[in-house]
């Protein structure tokens, strides 16, 4: 593994591939970029993975098929939401068009030339300039969940109230004090490791609970789960989007992002009352 010379503020990228004149035209490539100041490399996943958690790159191209740790094994073991953006480096078309239908950031299949290279460049400068976006993460998750072999999640069969209703606002403690949010503010919840952060204005604070607990605390006919991640007021979408392959993005009124998991699709379409 070498590091190249250059300013910290530039593009950080880490180059994971097993052979070495694979990783070397990557290198070659990435040094005609002028925003490209430190290139490291690593020839496994399992040396990867270490990288990644200790260092932080902006930016990985990360070879499918590898021994011992492949591409899919370093996303699974480093985690969707600590993985960088990754470009998918493949010489089987198979998995490359796994990682184009889920929607990974990129992908380049062997052999490849210059200018594929420079667009699969330009689209991580733009997914940068954008910032961390909450749909590349739902996109690795849903990568994973295709390599995995995993079916769509079952519809959900809307639950009979639990005993005393459904509650009217959530205690959260921020700051040393406790935060009594009404639900009607809610807009969008997510998991974030072993909390859940709600969306409500611009507020975020973090509730240490699952989402499937918050999910239950909450009148079903007035939130939706639109992906494993993700539970959504339905009073503040106000669109769907069509997405790559056929999927949909709900889009709320803060126009936040959120992307709709083929498996709750029917859930949506059901509380909607309208199939799309």
């Amino acid at each position: 593994m070498r590091e190249g010379n250059g300013e910290q503020a530039g593009w950080r990228v880490l180059v994971v591939d097993d052979e070495p004149l694979a990783r070397d035209n990557v290198k070659h490539l990435l040094a005609r970029a002028p925003d490209v100041t430190a290139v490291r490399e690593c020839e496994g996943g399992r040396e990867a993975v270490e990288v990644i958690l200790r260092e932080r790159p902006d930016l990985v191209f990360l070879d499918v098929q590898m021994p011992e740790v492949d591409g899919f094994g370093v996303l699974r073991e480093v985690g969707p939401e600590r993985m960088p953006p990754v470009i998918f480096v493949t010489a089987f078309d198979r998995y490359a068009v796994k990682a184009f239908e889920a929607s990974a950031l990129d992908y380049l299949l062997k052999p490849f030339g210059d200018r594929r290279f420079e667009e699969a460049l330009e689209r991580a400068r733009r997914q940068r300039a954008q910032g961390r976006d909450k749909a590349l993460l739902e996109r690795l998750s849903a990568l994973l969940d295709l390599h995995r072999g995993h079916a769509p999640e079952p519809e959900r069969t809307v639950p009979a109230p639990p005993e005393g209703g459904y509650i009217e606002r959530i205690a959260v403690k921020t700051n040393g004090k406790v935060l009594l949010l009404p639900v009607q503010e809610l807009d969008w919840c997510e998991a974030e490791g072993n909390y859940v952060v709600l969306h409500a204005g611009g507020r975020s604070p973090m509730l240490r609970e699952t989402l499937n607990q918050v999910e239950q605390w909450l009148d079903p006919r007035r939130f939706v789960r639109v992906h494993r991640s993700t539970l959504v007021n339905v009073e503040r979408i106000r669109e769907l989007e069509p997405d790559v392959d056929k999927g949909w993005v709900v889009v709320l009124r803060d126009n936040t992002r959120l992307r709709l998991s083929p498996g709750r699709k029917a859930a949506v379409e059901a509380l909607l009352r309208q199939s799309f």
